[in-house]
């Protein structure tokens, strides 16, 4: 569930993005610092708590924000955060201006599930398939699922298609026991 504060901020990051012209930058570098927040648990855990003092949250921010390549309006951004004590809401702003963008940009993100790697004309395939069913420009994230005995799962938003050999036996199974 996301708050209705990390809406506000992320649209009014997404707004200036979006006056700007730079949607797509200010998203990877948001989704960037996001994600090495993600990774290292000590640091998200400092600037969320509310114990240690702004100044030192500010020069580790800064000394973070050292390593990596971000934009000022992204730096001011997190500053911000800091200052409102919001950082820690970081992983929703981060989700709801994805879909500000995807939106805006007419994208959708597909997942593929299979058993299998695909082979580069099949992944060509769905996605030329996917984007004529949706209308909208594909995103596709292919996984590898070795609890699948073989077909292929699609998820398109909240939307699932189950072409897996499992899920045909389980239907088959199904329709089995109700013939009884």
């Amino acid at each position: 569930m996301i708050s209705n504060i990390s809406k506000r901020y992320a649209r009014a990051f997404f707004e200036i993005a979006g006056e700007e012209k730079k949607l797509e930058q200010y998203y990877d570098e948001l989704r960037q610092f996001s994600s090495m927040v993600k990774e290292n648990k000590d640091l998200g855990g400092f600037l969320a708590n509310p114990i240690f003092d702004q100044d030192s949250k500010k020069k580790v921010l800064q000394k973070i924000i050292g390593k990596l390549s971000l934009s000022k309006m992204t730096i001011n951004f997190l500053n911000l955060l800091i200052d409102k004590k919001r950082i820690d809401v970081l992983p929703d702003i981060e989700t709801c201006y994805r879909l500000l963008m995807d939106e805006t940009l007419q994208k959708v993100r597909v997942t593929v599930k299979t058993a299998f790697p695909l082979s580069s004309p099949m992944q060509d395939y769905i996605m030329a398939n996917l984007k004529k069913m949706t209308g909208r420009s594909v995103e596709v994230t292919v996984e590898d699922d070795q609890g699948l005995l073989g077909g292929i799962v699609i998820g398109v938003g909240d939307t699932l298609y189950d072409g897996s050999i499992k899920n045909q036996l389980n239907n088959m199974r199904n329709l089995l026991g109700e013939a009884r």
